[in-house]
């Protein structure tokens, strides 16, 4: 159970529909995103992801909740959302230096929790890569640092949502089988310490406790869990928190994420909604990079919404309201 104040339950609000669930739309990838559009196209460059942000903003928040954007690229969508969509803003840098072995966190030196509120941020979210099994050195930093985030939040009186990332320091493939048999143990037990009241987190944006690849019924190869052990696994996850919490869609399907939806709420778990993004948008990039905006627009309109209005029809059968975690 997590205390708000007045003005962050007006906040999550906000970002929620009127039953207390959230589907937000995210679009803060930078560099990844870059990548995406550069595969299609070398000649859009900065100006061109802004420009499909926006078009994202435009044709996709009137069927959402809320979107999460970044400061860098994305305050130009944020000015063209639905008047009824909430807004999301990260705070942390993109991605990670794969030099890095600890994979640290780093914030956006130009901006604060304060700026982020001034240009119309309803909530602060920050991305942090972990490893529950990493050094107590490399975790301890980080512990420290989501603390910090924290308590800026506090005094800016605004929602901490934290996205949480999980791998291991010694598996190089996320996608693995050696990583799926891990996954659960890494997922849960992050969410068990950030749950903790020192980190002031509101709202935990997380991964599903599987990866559904691997899950029988569900994997084109081996499956590394039964239908019975993943469903453990979401009912254990949604138990390690007392938290709101949400699902990311980690670049799946979006037939896969509705799939995965419908399992855990049959699994038990009490998640509160969704932030996806490339589920949502991902396909409309080829059109959008090699054939211009109308392109992109048309696969939005069309292709997009659709993605959007299937998601939406399974969050209501399938997340809780967050009203119910929160004083």
């Amino acid at each position: 159970m997590v205390e708000l104040t007045t003005n962050k339950l007006e906040a999550l609000k906000r970002l929620s529909d009127e039953n207390g669930v959230i589907g937000a739309l995210a679009i803060d990838q930078r560099g990844s995103l870059k990548k995406m559009i550069a595969a299609h196209s070398n000649e859009i460059g900065d100006a061109g992801v802004i420009d499909f942000k926006k078009l994202i903003s435009e044709e996709l928040t009137p069927y959402s909740t809320s979107i999460l954007l970044d400061p860098e690229y994305g305050l130009p969508a944020a000015k063209v959302r639905d008047k009824n969509a909430g807004l999301l803003v990260a705070y942390e840098k993109t991605g990670y230096d794969a030099t890095d072995v600890g994979r640290l966190p780093d914030l956006l030196s130009e901006w604060s929790v304060k700026r982020l509120k001034e240009a119309g941020a309803d909530a602060v979210k920050f991305l942090l890569y972990y490893d529950v099994d990493q050094s107590e050195e490399i975790n301890d930093y980080k512990h420290v640092y989501m603390e910090r985030v924290g308590s800026e939040c506090v005094a800016e009186d605004i929602p901490f949502f934290l996205e949480i990332v999980t791998y291991d320091a010694e598996i190089a493939d996320a996608k693995s089988k050696e990583y799926a048999k891990v996954k659960p143990h890494k997922v849960i037990e992050a969410m068990r310490e950030f749950s903790k009241p020192q980190y002031h987190v509101d709202v935990l944006k997380v991964e599903v406790p599987v990866d559904m690849n691997f899950v029988e019924g569900y994997a084109k190869g081996e499956a590394v869990y039964s239908q019975e052990e993943a469903a453990s696994y979401f009912k254990e996850q949604s138990q390690a928190t007392g938290l709101p919490f949400i699902f990311l869609s980690a670049g799946v399907s979006a037939k896969l994420f509705q799939e995965t939806l419908t399992l855990a709420k049959n699994s038990g778990s009490t998640f509160n909604g969704v932030l996806c993004g490339r589920a949502t948008w991902k396909d409309g990039v080829a059109p959008f990079a090699a054939d211009g905006e109308k392109a992109g627009r048309d696969w939005l309109q069309n292709t997009g919404k659709r993605n959007i209005e299937e998601l939406n029809a399974v969050l209501r059968k399938t997340a809780s309201p967050w009203f119910d975690k929160v004083n």
